[in-house]
């Protein structure tokens, strides 16, 4: 069945206002002692504030758009029976949360079909979002300011632009140090402001790539959309345009095939 626009704005809609407000529930507990910090199977940290905001975008969705599929970081999946399913990231940056870090945002992905056609990325602590839909453009807002086209970067090459990831272990945990050793090399300058913030700074024209060498699904739906309405591309590390394979590169998309020149050999999908 072809995507309906009127349904899709309808949850773009809904996934701006519910990430907003799941966002700034986690306000609650930034910088405070209000939370303790749990590990999970994976030991990744969790804090209350993570299911809280989850908790509350699941009872937003689940109110308006009943037949939706529901998969989340925190609670797993809800089957639905339309062809839509929501995917969440409440704290995208965990760590960055409980450190007292702003660096951290919730995530709300909108797939149709196994597609990603829609997505938010609102980081509560700086009072910035980026969203998109398919066909519908991606739109940058920070504080009260009125929404702004969002666009990447004119840069063409890494020698003229700003790299960032999330964690520098993270490449050596798959192998692939060495790939991040020589984009380092190339680009102009590298940071740690990772996480979803890397890619809003990619779709915002502030940054030309954002690379993890390990993602999850509620980490890389709502960034696809929202990366290639602002003219840039979300891939895997081969270049498959996918949020499936378990690792991902954001960039302006002039630099991409510089990018995969060295990425390529150590792709998970190789």
């Amino acid at each position: 069945m072809e995507l309906d626009g009127k349904a899709l704005r309808a949850r773009l809609e809904l996934a701006r206002s519910a990430a907003r407000e799941a966002g700034q529930l986690t306000l609650q507990y930034f910088r405070s002692d209000r939370f303790v910090v749990e590990r999970k199977a994976d030991e990744s940290p969790v804090t209350v504030a993570d299911r809280e905001a989850e908790l509350l975008l699941r009872q937003r969705i689940e109110s308006a758009f009943p037949d939706d599929g529901i998969v989340g970081e925190e609670f797993g999946q809800r089957e639905g029976t339309s062809d839509f399913r929501w995917v969440l990231d409440p704290i995208d940056g965990t760590t960055s949360f409980i450190s007292g870090v702003p660096l951290y945002g919730t995530l709300v992905g909108i797939v149709y079909q196994q597609r990603s056609v829609a997505g938010v990325i609102f980081v509560p602590a700086l009072d910035e979002c980026v969203y998109a839909a398919e066909g519908l453009g991606a739109w940058y807002s920070h504080g009260d300011s009125a929404p702004q086209a969002a666009r990447v970067s004119s840069r063409d090459a890494l020698a003229d632009g700003l790299l960032v990831t999330t964690q520098f272990d993270l490449f050596d945990r798959r192998d692939a140090g060495q790939a991040f050793r020589e984009l380092q090399r190339y680009a102009r300058d590298t940071r740690t402001w990772g996480d979803c913030y890397g890619y809003l700074l990619v779709a915002t024209g502030r940054a030309e790539v954002m690379i993890d060498p390990t993602m999850s699904v509620w980490d890389a739906a709502a960034l696809q959309p929202i990366l290639e309405e602002a003219g840039g591309t979300f891939t895997d590390w081969r270049g498959n345009r996918t949020i499936y394979h378990g690792e991902g590169i954001g960039t302006n998309r002039r630099v991409l095939e510089e990018v995969l020149s060295i990425t390529r050999q150590y792709g998970e999908s190789s």
